[in-house]
């Protein structure tokens, strides 16, 4: 299945959206904080800047996880749960410098219901195309971020947040290496 660019935009946002807890310190601890990344994101729409618009979005964040996570029935009832709470009403729209695409819901929406009815319409792809083994999480034991396997033949095992698959591969070969050489001294 090839993906959307829409679709694989919107899970990527959502994907950075829950590394933004899971790889280090929190990342979204501030309005600012948000701004940057929904900067970072190139999330546009409406805003309000206010603290209670931060928690809705955190709390959107613990979701996804939760959904990035689950299973098929689990990701399908909370997919339906996200387009429920938005009163997703799916429309096609082109703005900026993006073609053709679906929006779920208007400009004027709050961030956290625009943002989960991206989320939700992009995994719903996911389910629909039987590709739901493109969302894990990294296979570096010491990192919980998730990842978005979009490589032709699904072998992405590390995140994007970090060094995780530098540290892995270079950990990989000293243990080769030290392998080989206590092989030439016995």
């Amino acid at each position: 299945m090839v993906l959307g660019h829409d679709t694989a935009d919107s899970l990527g946002t959502a994907a950075a959206l829950i590394n933004t807890g899971m790889a280090g310190p929190d990342q979204l601890l501030t309005v600012e904080d948000l701004d940057a990344f929904l900067a970072r994101e190139r999330f546009s729409g409406s805003r309000t800047r206010t603290a209670a618009e931060l928690r809705a979005v955190r709390h959107l964040r613990t979701v996804l996880h939760r959904l990035w996570t689950a299973g098929a029935e689990e990701l399908a009832a909370g997919v339906n749960q996200l387009l429920r709470n938005s009163r997703a009403l799916p429309q096609v729209v082109r703005h900026d410098e993006w073609g053709w695409h679906l929006h779920c819901t208007s400009p004027a929406a709050p961030l956290e219901e625009r943002m989960a009815t991206e989320a939700a319409m992009a995994l719903a792809d996911i389910l629909r195309g039987g590709e739901i083994n493109r969302l894990g999480t990294c296979s570096a034991p010491d990192c919980s971020a998730v990842i978005l396997d979009l490589t032709r033949n699904r072998s992405k095992r590390y995140c994007d947040t970090g060094n995780c698959g530098n540290r892995e591969h270079v950990r990989s070969y000293r243990s080769r290496r030290a392998s080989a050489g206590s092989a030439h001294t016995t």
